[in-house]
């Protein structure tokens, strides 16, 4: 019994010992490249998830066509760099870790259109806060309370028919290098 009771102690303190000296080595896959470290996923999306459902928030506009030709200027402007814009791919987007996903595009069951299914309160959330380790940054300080619930709802209505305006915005020939102008459709 004294025998596994000093195993365990051992184990005890080599494990933090072991699990710093991977670090310090830099050991830890950090590089977009690298292969996730086990469980990595798990590790950062069960606590994201618990405070989004903890503080997400209803939405308080409705998708009229001035909020959705309005969110998709401020999409043009901010967020297709990495996300890409309507039937076109970012060049960037695929080459962060994450990937930042392709908010145009269907999901592989065909129904879901990049974030359409998510409650508007989750991807406002991201847009406000942002997401640590992911590259998605937070806008509570370059957009409005307004304009954070206009990319929002238009966001969450991907997978439903827009208006022409906003669509003739949201297939610009370009994404538009972060704060630029905004490319002009054609």
């Amino acid at each position: 019994m004294s025998r596994f009771l000093l195993g365990f102690i051992l184990a005890i303190v080599l494990m933090p010992i072991g699990a710093l000296a991977w670090f310090e080595f830099g050991n830890v896959p950090v590089a977009v490249a690298d292969k996730p470290f086990p469980y990595e996923r798990q590790i950062t999306s069960v606590p994201l998830h618990a405070r989004i459902d903890r503080e997400m928030l209803s939405a308080p506009i409705q998708p009229t066509e001035d909020n959705l030709v309005a969110g998709a200027h401020i999409y043009s402007d901010k967020c297709a760099f990495c996300h890409g814009y309507h039937g076109q791919k970012s060049a960037i987007g695929a080459n962060m870790f994450p990937d930042a996903p392709p908010l145009w595009e269907a999901h592989h069951d065909g129904k879901v259109v990049g974030v359409s299914d998510d409650p508007p309160g989750e991807t406002y959330w991201k847009v406000y806060n942002g997401i640590r380790l992911t590259g998605m940054p937070s806008y509570k300080t370059q957009l409005s309370d307004a304009e954070m619930w206009q990319v929002t709802i238009l966001l969450a209505n991907a997978d439903k028919p827009l208006p022409p305006a906003a669509l003739q915005i949201l297939h610009a020939a370009t994404p538009a290098t972060p704060g630029a102008p905004a490319a002009k459709a054609k």
